[in-house]
């Protein structure tokens, strides 16, 4: 079971193939952020499931909420022996990610009582290799701080010898991003552990770049960028399954 509690649907960047940026109201109503009251609550009621993974994100951006790190913490240490969860995951654009944050989201990785897979996996959205595209497909000039904060938290896992959480670093193939594909794969790939280059779903139990699909009213167009993309680093173009969008 996987459970997204949305500690905010605020984002700091307007990412072009993101439906979050493109309204005021992400879901019909003005933007906010969870209360503590409401994420204890939230938590306790995951008790007595099974295999539930949860996530603190859905449209927005969660380490944008100004208590994201004592959350993060709080879920954690509410947690001995995966009495309410078997898995974590964080899905982020990396702009907040100094090395405080670093040290709380490795820390709770490492937490004694555990499985030691408990925090299973970050998704770094970053999309992009250049100044200049990322400032066009993510609507803000932050790809430098971002490049560092993800190498630094890589070299911090490293540091500590930590086998979780697994990495995953996400470009979505658009226009606007393709002749970049190649020299995103040569700049991250080797900074993974044991990682795997992939155009579908990655895989949980290993870092990969993940060159993902483009879901946009212009399906046919999305699918053949993204097989473009796939044969330029040596993958075989990914069929969309039946149904999906």
């Amino acid at each position: 079971m996987n459970v997204n509690l949305e500690l905010t649907d605020h984002c700091n960047i307007a990412c072009r193939m993101c439906s979050q940026s493109l309204r005021d109201e992400a879901h019909g109503a003005p933007h906010r952020f969870m209360d503590f009251d409401t994420w204890a609550r939230a938590l306790e009621g995951l008790r007595g499931l099974r295999d539930v993974t949860l996530c603190p994100h859905w449209l927005g951006e969660p380490t944008l909420h100004p208590e994201f790190d004592r959350f993060v913490r709080h879920a954690f240490e509410q947690n001995p022996r995966n009495v309410l969860f078997r898995h974590f995951k964080v899905h982020t654009n990396a702009v907040l990610l100094p090395p405080e944050r670093v040290e709380t989201l490795l820390g709770v990785a490492s937490a004694s009582g555990l499985f030691p897979d408990t925090f299973l996996a970050v998704h770094f959205s970053i999309d992009a290799f250049s100044r200049d595209t990322y400032a066009h497909v993510k609507g803000a000039d932050r790809r430098d701080v971002v490049y560092r904060n993800v190498e630094r938290f890589l070299s911090r896992r490293a540091d500590l010898g930590l086998g979780r959480p697994v990495v995953h670093l996400a470009f979505v193939v658009q226009d606007g991003n393709t002749e970049e594909v190649r020299s995103f794969v040569e700049h991250w790939h080797p900074r993974l552990r044991r990682p795997v280059l992939t155009g579908d779903w990655p895989p949980m139990d290993r870092d990969a770049v993940y060159l993902r699909r483009w879901n946009t009213g212009d399906q046919d167009r999305a699918d053949a960028l993204h097989a473009e993309a796939c044969v330029a680093v040596g993958l075989a173009p990914v069929s969309r399954p039946e149904g999906a969008f």
